[in-house]
């Protein structure tokens, strides 16, 4: 998809992907848990696409992780593109 950068862009980095190691879960056992598609999954997983996941989506995630939305994610400043 199309990328919009702005001065001061703020970017997302996923945090998804080191939480399903810390508990030995594959996206299989996500799909199964959150009753979502694994394309979905793997879209939060991602660091350039987490940020198009909808709020509901990524708590459902949280919640099949045991953990707050906000810590599926990190916002990460940016420097701007030359």
């Amino acid at each position: 998809g199309t990328q919009y950068f702005f001065k001061g862009c703020i970017m997302f980095k996923s945090n998804i992907r080191d939480l399903m190691n810390k508990k030995d879960m594959t996206v299989r056992d996500m799909v199964e848990k959150t009753g979502m598609s694994s394309r979905t999954i793997q879209r939060a997983v991602k660091d350039d696409s987490i940020e198009t996941c909808e709020l509901g989506t990524l708590a459902r995630i949280g919640a099949a992780l045991g953990v707050k939305t906000k810590r599926l994610y990190e916002e990460v400043e940016r420097e701007e593109e030359k």
